[in-house]
């Protein structure tokens, strides 16, 4: 039997395509206007057709062709659109112009006749007026012919295993004629925060207790993977991460990869006064002149944000300093608090490797909702019976006019600004932090 196949708009490097294919989908095709994040889901998912360009310009029969599905039945269309949250004076939330990528997804699940769709979002589109812009959301989707759970749910990453403190709204919904989906019921209470009622996720020790520190390796300081690399004992969590188990793949394609290789993990040349500053501050505190969060040992993340892309200043959110090292974490180490396997890659930069962490949905979590959506459509999930070669290594190297001229698009996201009004030292303070 064919697996089911899903589709992900605004998928950036493919947090919820992870998700969804370790919950037994295929992934057919990922709309993602980034050059740089469109490569490195064509690189993670080399059989998916990667589509790099804005949605208001991709039909659902764009889609269609460029997958070579046809006219098969598209099970679940799944996505988080930008949205403003808020309407103009005198009108609808969706009829402000800066909301049209949220009506492009429903235009888009609509004309693929989708059997079910996931919209998520920030948790802030439930609160005070942003309220107005989910409801007229939800009457554009049964307008368009979808059945949608209005008891919507806000949920942790951190309830479904994921050592981070990341709440995001999800809204479920199906075609009149395909049982509507129910959320994920919480299966883990956050480290550090007890509640008898539910076993205790993964603390950032179980996520990160068993890599070993980048800064011991010099090729680390010019390039982000270094091969021979030994392991430490791992956690129960660290397992999977590693597919140290028979169940680490779920119902997801098996990767062929280099397990000896530490990869994501560029170093970070920080001055000694931050060294100092670092491992001064308490575990679970914000060291005060950098503002930067440090990690409890025992406990879960903060959220680990994306910050801006280049056309908007090309702010990247600093990333927390470890709880033992005194230094802020890699992006391999922010793709383990996030659920991401080992072998899933990143640019080989901090900038783009952190952005593209941050701005993805946690695996676990997306893989808790696509479970949901199998079981509304009444699949039963299969494994897989042959492993997947990754894409090409060079995906990830590309720099954004590289990456437009391999998708043979405008580039859309401009240069990076790294001007600011800051003082030369905390310049320097952040971008060693946050910076290639």
């Amino acid at each position: 039997m064919k697996r089911p196949i899903g589709i992900d708009l605004f998928a950036g490097v493919g947090g919820m395509s992870l998700g969804f294919e370790q919950a037994g989908f295929d992934i057919v095709a990922a709309v993602e206007i980034d050059p740089i994040h469109a490569a490195a889901h064509k690189f993670n998912f080399p059989e998916c057709a990667v589509i790099a360009r804005s949605i208001t310009d991709v039909s659902g029969d764009d889609i269609r062709n460029a997958s070579g599905i046809g006219d098969r039945e598209v099970d679940v269309v799944f996505g988080g659109a930008p949205c403003q949250g808020f309407s103009m004076i005198g009108q609808r939330a969706l009829d402000d112009p800066r909301n049209s990528l949220v009506r492009d997804f429903v235009r888009v699940v609509s004309e693929l006749r989708a059997r079910a769709f996931v919209f998520e979002n920030v948790k802030g589109l439930t609160l005070g007026k942003h309220r107005q812009f989910l409801v007229e959301l939800i009457e554009e989707f049964k307008r368009a012919g979808y059945q949608v759970e209005v008891s919507w749910q806000v949920l942790n990453a951190a309830n479904f295993g994921v050592p981070q403190d990341r709440q995001r709204l999800i809204l479920l919904g199906s075609r009149t004629d395909t049982p509507l989906p129910a959320y994920p019921v919480p299966i883990t209470h956050p480290a550090g925060r007890p509640k008898a009622e539910l076993p205790t996720g993964p603390s950032c020790s179980d996520a990160l207790g068993d890599l070993p520190d980048a800064e011991a390796f010099s090729e680390l300081i010019d390039a982000d993977e270094v091969g021979g690399v030994v392991l430490g004992q791992p956690s129960e969590y660290a397992k999977e991460l590693r597919c140290l188990t028979n169940d680490a793949w779920h119902f997801g394609h098996p990767r062929i990869w280099d397990t000896d290789k530490l990869t994501a993990s560029l170093r970070t040349d920080h001055t000694d006064i931050s060294r100092r500053r670092f491992s001064n501050t308490e575990q679970g505190k914000v060291e005060p002149i950098s503002r930067f969060f440090k990690l409890p040992a025992s406990g879960v993340s903060n959220t680990l944000r994306a910050g801006t892309d280049a056309s908007r200043g090309a702010f990247t959110s600093p990333r927390p300093i470890h709880y033992e090292f005194a230094r802020c974490i890699t992006v391999r180490e922010m793709a383990r608090l996030h659920g991401f396997p080992d072998w899933f890659r990143f640019h080989v930069t901090k900038w783009h490797g952190a952005r593209q962490i941050g701005n993805a949905v946690p695996p676990p979590l997306a893989r808790a909702i696509a479970s949901q959506i199998i079981t509304a459509l009444g699949v039963k999930p299969t494994r897989p019976s042959k492993a997947m070669k990754l894409g090409d290594p060079d995906l990830l190297r590309l720099t954004l006019e590289d990456a437009a001229s391999f998708w043979d698009v405008t580039n859309p996201i401009g240069r990076r600004n790294r001007k600011s009004g800051i003082t030369k030292r905390k310049q320097r303070d952040i971008e060693a932090a946050i910076c290639p």
